[in-house]
């Protein structure tokens, strides 16, 4: 059984809540709503369930704004109950059967946002994986289709250790905004699959046949029309994710020779460990072209990560054992020879404190013409300092995938 008692160490709580505040942040949290859940907490033990309630909260404030027709409100609330129920599945839970029914409530509130404000959003499963795919609305996805035929470059993000597809909106909004699909990924120990396949090395290939179904999925979806920035807004109350695509002027669409996804334009964004897993991906799948690395891991030591990292790799990995084993494989030299030629954009924080991440010397001497975005300042994940990196790095993304038309 995997060791938790460190859940309830002095201060524990305290400084868990502050470097996760950061991490809220980025992931849509306001951060006063933040600090007026956290604040009575005083065990982690308390964390799942604070954070349930926070979610819980927006789910029914989302359903009163639907009653009244209030769509975008609604989908916003969703959005936000998304966000707290991925929260609640942050720690390594001794509670298996509430992670497994927060992960699932988080998925099933964000395909009650996406039915309501991207009714051409889909959902995709299978064999090791569950994503949703997000399309460019307009007039971003007038201008981007228009520009190549109809069709939209792509990227994959990969979360990490104790992340899902839930967490990672503003990325995924970002790149949305400048024309680009997003396919976020559950992969094997992830998000709806945490308490499911083990995360382990063969997670690229989870990946990979989550990038099949997605461009399979893309290619029955029509262009999008020229359309107002409220189109398809008519999905009621509890409808599934793209239950109100055909609102959107369906009648005047086509689907463009080869589906709306460009399967010669497509990149990986990977965040925290989700940086290894995704260069994983590139360094295997020809498909992707570009690459990028978010707080990602160079090396880890088993015995040099604290006790909140081993506890949650065993929980995803399996157990203990399997997870020393999945971290003494993990190491970007080794992938280094599959990158060279590809083009690869390093986001690292100065103020990182896990040991073996984004070690930007030795990636660097590995790969010598991969781009670096430093932020003396930043922490894990860069929450603390979005402006400064954020939109370069959708900028990067979208201008490296335009290139590669």
């Amino acid at each position: 059984m995997t060791e938790l008692s460190f859940l309830t160490a002095p201060g524990m709580s305290a400084g868990f809540i502050a470097e996760t505040r950061p991490r809220a942040h980025g992931a849509g949290i306001d951060p006063y709503e933040y600090d007026r859940v956290t604040a009575p907490i005083d065990s982690l033990l308390q964390w799942p369930d604070a954070c349930r309630a926070a979610a819980l909260d927006h789910r029914a404030r989302a359903e009163r704004a639907a009653e009244r027709g209030r769509v975008r409100t609604a989908g916003q609330h969703h959005r936000l109950a998304a966000r707290w129920f991925h929260l609640a599945a942050l720690l390594p839970d001794p509670d298996r059967e509430r992670a497994a029914a927060v992960a699932a409530e988080a998925d099933r509130s964000m395909g009650a946002a996406l039915a309501l404000l991207e009714p051409r959003a889909r959902r995709i499963a299978g064999e090791g994986y569950a994503g949703w795919l997000r399309l460019p609305q307009p007039p971003d996805a007038v201008r981007a289709s228009d520009a190549a035929g109809g069709r939209f470059p792509l990227v994959v993000l990969v979360p990490g250790m104790d992340s899902s597809k839930e967490e990672f909106h503003g990325p995924a909004d970002a790149l949305l905004a400048r024309g680009v699909a997003v396919l976020a990924v559950d992969g094997p120990g992830q998000g709806v699959l945490a308490t499911g396949p083990a995360l382990g090395p063969d997670h690229r290939h989870a990946i990979g046949r989550a990038l099949d179904h997605a461009l399979a999925v893309a290619a029955e979806l029509p262009a999008m029309p020229s359309a107002g920035p409220s189109a398809g807004l008519s999905a009621g109350p509890g409808a599934g994710a793209g239950a109100g695509a055909e609102a959107v002027g369906a009648a005047e669409a086509v689907v463009p020779a080869g589906g709306v996804i460009d399967p010669g334009r497509i990149a990986v964004l990977g965040l925290s460990l989700g940086g290894y897993l995704a260069a994983a991906v590139a360094a295997h799948d020809p498909r992707v072209r570009a690459a990028a690395l978010v707080s990602g891991p160079y090396r880890l030591d088993w015995d040099g990560v604290v006790p909140f990292v081993t506890a949650t790799l065993a929980r995803r990995c399996g157990d203990a054992s399997a997870a020393r084993a999945f971290v003494e494989q993990l190491d970007l030299a080794a992938l280094a020879p599959r990158l060279r030629g590809l083009p690869v954009l390093l986001v690292e924080g100065g103020a990182d404190r896990i040991p073996g991440v984004t070690n930007a010397d030795a990636l660097t001497a590995d790969l010598p013409d991969v781009e670096l975005l430093h932020v003396p300042y930043g922490n894990h994940l860069l929450g603390n300092a979005l402006p400064d990196w954020l939109p370069d790095l959708a900028d990067w993304l979208a201008e490296t995938l335009e290139a590669r038309a």
